[in-house]
C-alpha cells in the first residue's frame, strides 16, 4: 500500500521514469506520429490523479490504461471517419491460401513460418501503422501488451462483442496488409528473405 506521505512529486517521478519505456513503446504502436505527445498527456493526467493509485505493482497497468484513455479521447475528438473494407473483402482473404497460390518461397517446407520470418520489427510496425486505428488499438493491446479482451473493451469504452469483431477483422486486415507490404517492398524477392 502506498502511504499518503509518499505521494510526492519525487515518487511520481520515480514511477514515471520506470514506466516511460513501456508507455512510449505502447504509444508508438498506437499512433504513427505524436507518440511523445500521447505519453506527455498521459503522464500529466496520471500526475493529477496519482492519489488514486492504491498499489505499486499496479502502476504499470494503471499508466497504460491512462495512456489508452488519452488515445481514445483523441480519436473521439478528431471524429475522423475510418476507411473500412466490406466484410466480404476482408473475410475471404487467407494469407496461408495466398501463399500457397503464389508460392513466393518455392523451396520452403514451412511456407507460412518462412514468410512471417521475412518481416523485421520495423516492417511489422509499418504494417500495423497501415491499419485503421479502430483495428490497430485492440490488436496492440491484446497481442503486444497482453491485456484481456474484457479489459480492452473497458479501456476503449466499447462493447465486448465490438472488440471481438475488431480483433477478428483486425487480424484479417493485418494479414492482408502483410501480403501487400511484402509485394510493395519486394520482401519476397530472392535474397530479401531474412
Amino acid at each position: 500500500m502506498i502511504e499518503d506521505g509518499d505521494r510526492t512529486k519525487e515518487s511520481f517521478q520515480r514511477l514515471a521514469a520506470a514506466e516511460l519505456p513501456g508507455l512510449y513503446s505502447l504509444a508508438r504502436r498506437l499512433v504513427r506520429d505524436g507518440a511523445e505527445d500521447l505519453v506527455q498527456e498521459a503522464l500529466l493526467r496520471a500526475y493529477r490523479s496519482f492519489g488514486t493509485l492504491k498499489e505499486d505493482p499496479a502502476a504499470g497497468r494503471w499508466l497504460k490504461r491512462i495512456l489508452v484513455n488519452v488515445f481514445r479521447d483523441e480519436l473521439r475528438r478528431r471524429a475522423r471517419a475510418v476507411e473500412e473494407l466490406p466484410v466480404e473483402q476482408v473475410e475471404h482473404f487467407s494469407l496461408y491460401q495466398t501463399l500457397v497460390e503464389h508460392d513466393p518461397l518455392p523451396y520452403s517446407d514451412t511456407l507460412h513460418h518462412d514468410f512471417l520470418q521475412s518481416f523485421g520489427r520495423e516492417d511489422i510496425r509499418e504494417v500495423l501503422m497501415r491499419l485503421p486505428e479502430i483495428y490497430r488499438a485492440p490488436l496492440v493491446l491484446r497481442y503486444m501488451d497482453g491485456f484481456a479482451t474484457k479489459e480492452i473493451a473497458r479501456m476503449l469504452d466499447a462493447p465486448l462483442g465490438t472488440i471481438l469483431a475488431r480483433l477478428h477483422r483486425g487480424r484479417q486486415r493485418f494479414e492482408r496488409e502483410l501480403w501487400t507490404y511484402a509485394q510493395e517492398t519486394g520482401l519476397l524477392l530472392k535474397g530479401a528473405v531474412r
